[in-house]
């Protein structure tokens, strides 16, 4: 599942992250259950959970001396929004071809 449009004009690895955050969003993930989901290195996971946080896009709470970050409820989108942001085929390939 992926964040809402709205919210996908952003770094790739903040976007990244939003949608890994997403898909989990009952559970939440820690830093590095969000490492392991994005590409990207240390340095860059810190400055967009910095980013986002500071937008308010996602939330950290802790609990049993773990952290957990979630999106923000306007970053997860609807049910119904949910298969209309889902890339067709060709979508994937246009995406692919540099352009």
């Amino acid at each position: 599942m992926k964040a809402k449009r709205e919210y996908r004009d952003r770094e790739a690895v903040e976007v990244a992250v939003l949608d890994a955050l997403v898909d989990r969003n009952d559970d939440g993930m820690t830093v590095f259950e969000l490492r392991s989901q994005v590409e990207a290195d240390i340095d860059e996971l810190e400055t967009a959970l910095g980013n986002l946080k500071e937008d308010g896009l996602i939330h950290a709470t802790t609990s049993d001396q773990r952290t957990l970050i979630t999106p923000d409820d306007r970053v997860v989108p609807d049910a119904d929004e949910r298969d209309e942001d889902d890339p067709t085929f060709v979508d994937r390939i246009i995406e692919r071809l540099p352009l």
